[in-house]
């Protein structure tokens, strides 16, 4: 999963084509493209490159967050998940946080917390849980967000929704106190 320089280099191949200038590639596409479902396949595959470190300076330079945020108003629910899955695969990294962060992300995630689907809910509350930090809780551990996920980690039906908002709750020790008694 995880790739360096040399291993990048080694799978390309001789002819094959540097990371930075094909996810160049994939931007431009996006961005020329009328087809939603390039779109679409553009974006997983956008999103898939965020789970790997090596990745994270290429998706800063091309502003591949603010495509993904971009995407997230978007009435295609696929392109939505997909985006928000990105978000979640490279937030964990703080510059790749700050990005997000600064160009108004939250108020973006919270309203997909309402999704119908599956995945983009899953991934939201995970960039969630990234994003919390001391500047940013009093956007994010607002009551509705509050609400909404401890009725995920209250949820019989879905292992997966308990537990990752059961980790956001223990995370931000709020499993058993009100939204307004916060302690990080």
């Amino acid at each position: 999963m995880f790739s360096n320089e040399e291993r990048q280099k080694e799978r390309a191949g001789k002819y094959g084509t540097p990371r930075l200038e094909y996810l160049q590639q994939l931007v431009t596409e996006f961005q020329q493209t009328v087809s939603e479902e390039a779109k679409e396949q553009i974006v997983a595959h956008l999103a898939n490159f965020g789970y790997d470190p090596l990745n994270y300076e290429y998706l800063r330079q091309l502003h591949v967050q603010d495509l993904f945020l971009d995407c997230l108003t978007e009435p295609n629910e696929k392109l939505v998940e997909f985006a928000v899955g990105g978000i979640s695969n490279c937030c964990p990294d703080p510059a790749n946080a700050a990005v997000i962060v600064s160009s108004g992300g939250i108020p973006l995630l919270i309203s997909c917390l309402s999704s119908p689907v599956e995945n983009t809910v899953l991934s939201t509350v995970t960039s969630l849980y990234y994003l919390c930090t001391p500047s940013t809780r009093k956007e994010i551990l607002i009551p509705q967000v509050i609400e909404a996920i401890r009725a995920y980690a209250a949820s019989d039906a879905n292992c997966r929704f308990r537990n990752i908002a059961t980790a956001f709750l223990g995370r931000y020790a709020m499993d058993k106190m009100s939204p307004e008694v916060i302690i990080l």
